[in-house]
């Protein structure tokens, strides 16, 4: 095992969009990351590339997060090849596709189930295991991450992811009530409308620019907007937050 650094991060999703933002920006702030990804290894590379030239210690784990087996496989390579795991970014989601939900193909809706909700709960399940006081660990902190869609409902467009991101807040409140004295500080970022390629992903290119007027301020956010309230929730600045859903939405 490698020489423990106190800021070893995983951060699941972290190929492309608001995780790689995220990858990015605790590597320059002093972490040794690992990212997973599903299927994209060139763009996971590209993370890894980009974290290495700033001096981070990086390593990439492909798995799928709804296979409780590919997640005990990743904690323990990221223990195994950076350090004691010391901070869990959620990030990894689908969207389930743009569809009313009397149009949602029920295969679709199990899927993205699997990998927003359960990927979310068993990998919070492994940090806990290594980072509570209760087994032994020397705590640490979780970050889900969330969407504004749960308290708006995206209805006529995703009501079914909206609904699993009310899941991952609901999660996020009683973990952190149940770890608080443990410590564990879970906390979650609940972003608005982000400029990544996940609308054109979905079938939707235009989507910022119809979306953006209804925003009080009138633009979507950024990945690297929404990679700096996590870095803060990680941070020891918000060493008394827990149980907080932190949204970043432009007033949305």
């Amino acid at each position: 095992m490698q020489a423990e650094n106190k800021k070893v991060a995983v951060v699941t999703g972290g190929s492309r969009g608001i995780g790689a933002a995220i990858a990015k920006l605790l590597g320059a702030n002093g972490y040794s990351v690992a990212i997973t990804y599903a299927n994209d290894q060139t763009a996971a590379q590209k993370v890894l590339d980009h974290l290495t030239s700033i001096g981070s210690r990086a390593i990439g784990i492909q798995a799928d997060v709804a296979r409780e087996v590919d997640v005990v496989r990743i904690f323990e390579i990221a223990e195994r090849e950076l350090g004691p795991v010391r901070a869990l970014v959620n990030n990894a989601a689908i969207t389930g596709g743009f569809a009313r939900v009397d149009e949602i193909d029920g295969a679709a809706l199990a899927r993205m189930l699997a990998v927003n909700v359960g990927g979310t709960i068993l990998c919070a399940r492994e940090a806990v295991r290594k980072m509570s006081t209760r087994h032994n660990g020397r705590g640490g902190t979780i970050v889900n991450i969330s969407s504004i869609a749960a308290r708006t409902g995206s209805a006529g467009e995703w009501v079914h992811y909206a609904a699993s991101k009310g899941a991952v807040n609901s999660f996020t409140i009683g973990l952190a009530r149940e770890v608080a004295n443990e410590g564990i500080r879970v906390n979650a970022v609940a972003p608005g409308l982000v400029d990544t390629g996940l609308h054109a992903a979905n079938g939707e290119p235009g989507r910022l620019e119809r979306v953006a007027p209804s925003i009080p301020m009138r633009r979507a956010g950024t990945a690297e907007e929404i990679a700096q309230g996590v870095l803060w929730l990680l941070s020891d600045a918000a060493s008394y937050v827990t149980g907080t859903i932190l949204e970043i939405g432009g007033g949305r």
